[in-house]
């Protein structure tokens, strides 16, 4: 009996925090990896030449998930190096807070064109493009529960993926693709302990019942589930990984 085909994922901002976490996992469970950056390739580069060292294979490819082209790019990349696309997890993303009344337009057009733009045209280029019986794994976030001043245009983002997650998980089941979304609390990554004092870290770490910050490898488990065969009757829900925060 023949092997079965070695699966291909794509994480979008898979080179540092949570990304890299879940380039890592996903390399570890066995899947082909390409590995998305923004701008800098230095840490994707070292990620990829990482798991090709512990016998995986894994390729960086720079695309601006903001910009209109970015996902096709990342696609064309894994059907030219891998043969096609089993899983997407929509993991970049960009955070500025603001009280509401001092958002300035730049700010948030920026959010909504990675956060949510780059959210939609990845799942669109999915329903197009993926393999059946795949995975589409989106990044919402706890704050759309705890609704906390300052994170309003970043929440607003995140509430509309769990929206998309919910039609497009219909709109799909025929094919066998599960679609879903995970809701991270507050994890310790240089995005979230960025700015902030030991004070107010120490004060979000205490929010959930467990005190402690997630950590990415928390967040990497959650996306693994969802990815692999244990997770194929869960479909069109978002999981609130968060230590019980809300």
């Amino acid at each position: 009996m023949s092997a079965a085909p070695q699966k291909v994922a794509i994480v979008t901002g898979g080179s540092r925090g949570i990304g890299a976490a879940l380039v890592r996992r996903l390399a570890a469970d066995g899947f082909a990896v390409v590995v998305n950056y923004a701008q800098s390739s230095g840490a994707a580069d070292e990620i990829a030449r990482e798991i090709g060292s512990a016998g995986g294979e894994a390729i960086a490819v720079q695309a601006d998930i903001g910009a209109r082209d970015g996902m096709h790019k990342l696609f064309d990349a894994a059907e030219e190096r891998f043969g096609g696309v089993d899983v997407l997890v929509n993991n970049a993303g960009i955070m500025a807070l603001s009280p509401l009344a001092g958002v300035d337009d730049d700010s948030f057009d920026k959010q909504v064109a990675v956060n949510l733009g780059g959210v939609f045209r990845g799942m669109r280029e999915a329903a197009n493009r993926l393999r059946d019986d795949g995975r589409i794994i989106s990044f919402s976030t706890s704050v759309v529960a705890m609704n906390l001043p300052t994170y309003g245009v970043y929440a607003a983002t995140k509430a509309a993926i769990e929206t998309l997650t919910r039609i497009l998980a219909k709109e799909l089941g025929p094919r066998g693709i599960r679609v879903n979304a995970v809701g991270p609390g507050p994890v310790a990554t240089e995005l979230f302990l960025g700015g902030k004092s030991d004070e107010q870290v120490a004060a979000m770490a205490a929010m959930n019942p467990l005190k402690r910050l997630g950590q990415p490898d928390d967040i990497a488990g959650v996306v693994a589930f969802l990815a692999g065969p244990d997770g194929g009757w869960v479909n069109g829900q978002t999981i609130r990984a968060n230590g019980g925060v809300a």
